[in-house]
């Protein structure tokens, strides 16, 4: 019988920003450690304003720059993904309720959890700020706060795979 993949969904608001940006750096930090057929890596808003639309230009464009893929389409996050997934990863404070309301059990609701609380420099804030309102700095901001955190998170996510195979 074959391990079922780990399961990770970044959450933010509209799922245009920085939960596809925290997706497709983790996807690729996920497939540099050997693990793309063990952890499965998705994102979806907390809201559906942008459902069936592509990732902000800005965040492409600050992506490609970097290296990374950037092909997206927004969607909402559902409770009833709750079970079939390991690890939701919300973008602030404000994603965290919002989730946690939709949670039906405690179960589900101890699988979310801060991305910027895997990153061992944060400080005060755990937050990453929403780049939409503002320029192009904000995303390359939101980059790197995700590339800073993703190496944390993957280490816990390794170690959950290791651990669901022994």
């Amino acid at each position: 019988m074959t391990t079922p993949p780990y399961r990770v969904c970044f959450v933010c608001t509209g799922n245009i920003c920085r939960s596809p940006m925290a997706e497709h750096v983790f996807r690729r930090r996920v497939d540099e450690a050997g693990l793309g057929g063990a952890v499965e890596v998705d994102s979806a808003g907390t809201g559906g304003w942008h459902e069936g639309h592509g990732a902000d230009p800005r965040t492409v464009a600050v992506l490609e720059e970097n290296g990374y893929t950037s092909t997206h389409t927004a969607r909402q996050f559902r409770a009833s993904w709750f079970p079939a997934l390991d690890l939701v990863i919300a973008l602030d404070e404000g994603h965290v309720r919002e989730l946690r309301a939709l949670a039906r059990t405690p179960e589900e609701a101890a699988k979310i959890r801060l991305l910027r609380s895997y990153d061992p420099a944060a400080r005060d804030g755990l937050d990453v700020p929403d780049p939409y309102y503002g320029g192009r700095e904000g995303f390359e901001e939101c980059l790197e706060m995700v590339e800073a955190a993703s190496e944390g998170l993957l280490a816990a996510v390794r170690t959950e795979v290791e651990e669901r195979t022994t």
